[in-house]
């Protein structure tokens, strides 16, 4: 097998070692059989199309040719093409899935199904950059250069995935696929300039070939020293980052003393982002069940499975704020402002709940108020939000609810509208906290709410109202198709429009009342599920919910439901007085059949916890978005960052990439004064500053002093120069070159690199001097161009009076 053909066959590899990291986005694998199958009859077009040969732009084409239709006749036929024919049949179906894909894509969460629009972007995705590595590196003779779309592949593979246990496996994998195809392209770069890079001939030694390992039949030093290198430095790429601590590793990443120390305040919660993904989850076709519980409830429409609260506000955001965490204690403490009034007249609560396998956050859904739990795990506790945590058990790993079965105690709370009406002033700590607003809300949210609650002389009448301006008579539809955005005026904009779905309404009265200096929080969590014939009660993916907690002084933190969605009602001590059923004074058109669907929740997910996912908590701590579509790095953000990133990191090999191509074109013209030209600088690159007086022989001479060259190196020198003397001297028909031609360039260039320390080695190929015949080039077109142009000039000029005086 040729050089290029065992190139051609290592980027295809790397391209396909490389594609495995894409493996934790679907649930199954089977595209990657049908993308290495694609992979490799596009990479053997490539090879043959550089055996006819043809130009590199022509390979590229009939590659890229061969591959869309291979796509086309595979895929045609699984999209909803509108047209007729076989245009429409290949083209227009194909478009029609490749866009199904694409809206796949939002839809499902991380690990998606493997649908026919997912393959098609997974396998589509997988030849373009199989497409950029072989032409990288088996075109262009490029292999380190082809290690930029393989790095792009990776990291948005990573990005996506956020890691998991299986990281470092295809870590690995992309690693050594990489450091294969640049060891068979610098095996096949010493095979052209004539050097054994393998086994050392038996009958010399080390001290005859400078190569020998000294053993027959082994690898020569180059290749072994070359191979020791990428595998120790793939091990330390390995090695360290599981050396060093884990930086905020898991959904809330600040408990990060790994459950070791016992008790105490150890670990914080800090920011959490538990929206991310919520408005495309809403209108997600996946409504798996991920948790079902039995109660002895008397009102199960009241029972909300709480996870957490977000209780900072910046304008931009919502989030949970750094709390220190707790041991779990048998009984839990006293909810904050629970007055004994209040308390005697609820009602305990006991609740048995189990999650299914696939459902892996580290947030423990309960009952609100829990007075105590029953689970098994390592589980921590944070008082202010009444939250359980799970641990961190090892590095990149953390205790879930995946699979498990727990009890809960809890309060039925039965507030009476009096009660809260005559709640006394909130404790200060709590105002001060609680009621905090930025300084860039915008002025129309304060104003809508005092317009809304004018002539409220409490607290209680003001939330009521606001609940009711949203879920009743403010002309508010409920939507998950709704894209408000983001930043200072998302719930601006939101009260314009009047359409959005939970946490647009959770978010927009939270911060009202906080406006008028209610003590107002956001929760998320789950609507009570769906009661099922045996007495259980299933919750799904859709079930997933956000709402506002008002805190009222005696009764404590209180749920208020101001979105209008079908299946959920208002808290019995917010409804009027009379008994009237609320109806909107405005009827709402009724949503469509996604969005009347209950919220979205968790997905399964092995790498990532499907309920942390659903609701935006995968994977690195972030802070939950106001009003937006999306609140988290999108698929475009990473790609438009990935994009920029490799950009930036390719601008220092452009310099490079010229300077081999146009060595490439110069040494293939195999003309003697065209690869003189390349010597020279080649010799300038590495500061032998070219002298256009000196003779080709005293030329020679000095390249070979001031490069101190070796005796090999010298000789190739001498001859390029005597070749040259033939070419300038000889009479016409005589033979000037000779087929050594392009080697003994190379040779000469390598000589001059070794000489050289490793700062000016690396200055002679990132930024090569001779780079300056570029500057040269351009000055003097445009000094022809201007040239030509005042003679056009001047010429006008002279024929204008002529034509006058005619």
């Amino acid at each position: 097998m040729s050089g290029r053909a065992k190139l051609t066959l290592f980027a295809a590899l790397a391209t396909l070692l490389t594609s495995w990291s894409l493996a934790p986005l679907v649930e199954s694998q089977a595209w990657l059989l049908h993308g290495a199958l694609l992979l490799g009859v596009q990479s053997a077009v490539g090879a043959g199309a550089r055996r006819v040969p043809l130009a590199r732009s022509l390979t590229v084409a009939a590659q890229l040719l061969v591959s869309l239709l291979l796509l086309v006749f595979l895929f045609a036929g699984k999209g909803e093409s509108t047209g007729s024919g076989p245009l429409a049949y290949l083209v227009d179906d194909f478009g029609s899935l490749f866009g199904q894909g694409v809206r796949d894509v939002g839809e499902y969460a991380i690990p998606a199904p493997l649908t026919d629009g997912i393959r098609l972007l997974l396998v589509s995705g997988m030849l373009l950059i199989g497409l950029l590595v072989d032409a990288l590196a088996v075109g262009a003779r490029t292999a380190a250069a082809a290690g930029l779309p393989l790095l792009a592949l990776y990291s948005v593979a990573a990005g996506l995935s956020g890691g998991g246990e299986a990281s470092w496996f295809s870590f690995l994998l992309a690693g050594c696929g990489y450091l294969l195809l640049l060891l068979s392209e610098g095996r096949d770069r010493l095979a052209q300039w004539g050097r054994v890079f393998g086994a050392a001939p038996r009958g010399r030694g080390a001290a005859d070939s400078g190569l020998s390992s000294g053993a027959g039949g082994q690898a020569t030093a180059p290749a072994r020293f070359g191979r020791r290198i990428g595998a120790v430095a793939l091990g330390v790429a390995l090695a360290v980052p599981a050396a060093l601590p884990a930086l905020g590793g898991g959904l809330l990443g600040g408990d990060q003393d790994g459950g070791e120390n016992g008790g105490g305040a150890g670990g914080t919660i800090s920011a959490v982002n538990p929206l991310v993904s919520l408005q495309s989850n809403l209108n997600t076709q996946d409504n798996r069940v991920i948790l079902k519980y039995r109660t002895n409830s008397p009102q199960q429409s009241e029972q909300y499975l709480r996870i957490l609260a977000l209780d900072e506000f910046n304008g931009v955001k919502w989030e949970a704020s750094g709390r220190a965490l707790t041991d779990v204690p048998e009984v839990l403490p006293k909810p904050t402002g629970l007055s004994d009034q209040v308390r005697v007249t609820s009602t305990e609560v006991t609740t048995t709940v189990s999650a299914a396998d696939s459902y892996t956050q580290r947030y423990l859904p309960m009952p609100y108020p829990a007075t105590s739990v029953k689970i098994d795990g390592k589980w921590r506790f944070e008082p202010a939000g009444r939250t359980l945590v799970g641990d961190q058990l090892g590095r990149d790993k953390f205790q879930t609810v995946q699979g498990a079965g727990y009890s809960v105690q809890s309060l039925l709370l039965k507030p009476t509208a009096q009660q809260l009406q005559k709640a006394p002033e909130p404790d200060r700590a709590i105002r001060d906290e609680y009621t905090k607003v930025p300084d860039n809300l915008p002025a129309v949210v304060a104003d809508t709410a005092r317009q809304v609650t004018q002539g409220s002389k409490d607290d209680y009448t003001r939330a009521v109202k606001l609940q009711d301006y949203f879920a009743v008579n403010g002309g508010f539809r409920y939507n998950t198709r709704t894209a408000s955005g983001t930043g200072p005026g998302a719930v601006a904009r939101f009260l314009a429009d009047k359409e959005g779905f939970c946490i647009h309404f959770a978010f927009s009265m939270a911060a009202m009342s906080r406006s008028l200096g209610i003590p107002a929080r956001v929760s998320v969590g789950f609507t009570p599920g769906e009661k099922q014939p045996d007495g259980s009660v299933n919750v799904s993916m859709r079930d997933a919910h956000a709402w506002p907690e008002l805190y009222f002084e005696g009764v404590g933190w209180t749920r208020f439901e101001p979105t209008p969605r079908s299946g959920i009602n208002v808290p019995d001590y917010s409804r009027p007085q009379t008994p009237t059923a609320q109806q909107p004074s405005v009827p709402a058109p009724l949503p469509s059949q996604s969005s009347a669907q209950p919220s979205a929740a968790p997905s399964a997910s092995a790498a990532c916890p499907p309920a942390l996912e659903k609701l935006g908590e995968c994977g690195t701590p972030a802070a939950a978005q106001g009003p937006t579509r999306g609140d988290g790095p999108s698929v475009t953000t990473v790609l438009g960052w990935t994009a920029a990133v490799l950009a930036v990191l390719a601008l220092p090999l452009l310099p490079l990439l010229w300077r081999s191509r146009l060595r490439a074109r110069r040494l293939g013209t195999g003309e003697v004064l065209t690869a003189w030209r390349e010597l020279g600088d080649a010799a300038w690159d590495v500061g032998v500053v070219p002298d256009e007086a000196l003779s080709p022989r005293r030329a020679a001479g000095r390249v070979v002093d001031l490069g101190r060259l070796d005796a090999e190196a010298a000789a190739a020198v001498h001859r390029v120069a005597g070749a040259v003397e033939r070419a300038l001297y000889a009479p016409p028909g005589a033979e000037v070159s000779y087929p050594g031609l392009a080697d003994d360039v190379l040779l000469t260039r390598a000589g001059l690199l070794a000489a050289v320390s490793r700062p000016a080695r690396l200055r002679a190929l990132l930024l090569p001097r001779s780079a300056t015949r570029l500057a040269w080039t351009a000055s003097t077109r445009w000094s022809a161009l201007t040239s030509s142009v005042s003679t056009r000039l001047t010429a006008l000029r002279l024929r204008l009076p002529l034509r006058g005086r005619g």
